[in-house]
């Protein structure tokens, strides 16, 4: 009789653990029944925006529902962060991110959100890296002049997209890394930091990739090295920095997809495959490839890693320069 006991418990407890599931399978099925809003945290006509618009058209097809980008920017994307942290865990609010916003935590003093634990990680799908370059009448010719520069007494002056940005953490990184002084002139936007240096206002551009290649191919500015670990398909005769000898460096700026946290794992799992999908297809990555970005992908629980260790990280550089905005 006990063991007719225990054996019913059991048979209770997986028929419990079935019906709790169901809800939840069906909800992942349902999934999308209604038009999906994808915020921006930066203006209409970016490269963020682009990215968002042509992964949510994709989307949108195979989903059978509209994906509509809704762009939300301020507060270095912190105003749309937390817009989409306090909205409904069901899938149809989603946030797309750059890796300024894990750098956000170790430069505002306070974030009316907490971006470990308000949201839901979905999946990583591009990346660009900066791109370390100078005008072609400069004296510094390559990379090892510019490390000379920064060991000489007269330093030179580096444009960055403004402060916090990847572009600015790329230069001080390079700064401690290689052990040279550089003086961070900080722009209100990318586009007037890579003018200045073409004008001569600064001596060294860290832009995006997206932004220098053009002035690249007319022979406006000469690179000198990319950020990320490894070489940029997309600029695959430019070294890395790391490449060039300061081992471990890698500032790659990469692009994801977040929804609040609780959003049921079925509809998490849904939007990953979605979007792996799209940006597996072969049209998808000539269009981001065009705009200057590298695809990528990752699980879940990749990009939920991702977020974490930038979080730390930055957040160490941060405090050692001493930047935090109030």
């Amino acid at each position: 009789m006990r063991f007719l006991s225990v054996a019913g418990s059991v048979v209770s407890a997986l028929l419990l653990f079935g019906l709790s599931a169901m809800p939840a399978r069906a909800e992942a099925n349902a999934f999308p029944n209604k038009p999906i809003r994808m915020v921006v945290t930066f203006p209409a006509g970016g490269g963020t925006d682009a990215l968002a618009r042509v992964i949510g058209a994709e989307i949108g097809k195979s989903l059978g529902q509209p994906v509509v980008v809704d762009n939300r920017p301020g507060a270095s994307g912190n105003i749309g962060a937390e817009f989409v942290a306090k909205s409904a865990p069901d899938g149809y609010t989603l946030l797309v991110v750059n890796s300024s916003f894990a750098i956000n935590p170790g430069v505002f003093r306070k974030l009316q959100f907490d971006p470990r634990n308000d949201f839901s990680a979905i999946i990583t799908f591009a990346s660009v890296p900066s791109v370390i370059a100078v005008p072609p009448g400069s004296k510094i010719r390559s990379f090892s002049d510019l490390l000379a520069a920064g060991k000489s007494s007269t330093v030179p002056t580096y444009a960055s997209c403004g402060n916090g940005t990847p572009q600015h953490l790329a230069g001080e990184l390079l700064k401690l890394s290689a052990g040279i002084d550089l003086l961070h002139v900080p722009y209100k936007g990318c586009a007037p930091a890579i003018a200045d240096v073409l004008g001569g206002q600064a001596d060294v551009s860290i832009n995006t990739l997206t932004n220098t290649v053009p002035y690249l191919k007319s022979n406006k500015l000469r690179a000198l090295a990319v950020t990320s670990k490894a070489r940029s398909p997309l600029l695959p005769d430019v070294p890395s920095v790391s490449e060039l000898g300061i081992a471990g460096y890698d500032v790659d700026q990469w692009f994801g997809i977040l929804a609040p946290a609780h959003t049921p794992a079925p509809v998490v799992e849904k939007l990953n495959a979605e979007i792996a999908r799209a940006v597996a297809r072969p049209d998808i990555k000539a269009s981001l490839a065009q705009l200057g970005f590298a695809t990528t992908t990752s699980t879940p629980a990749e990009f939920q890693k991702l977020v974490n260790a930038d979080i730390d990280r930055w957040k160490k550089l941060t405090a050692k320069i001493n930047l935090r905005v109030d």
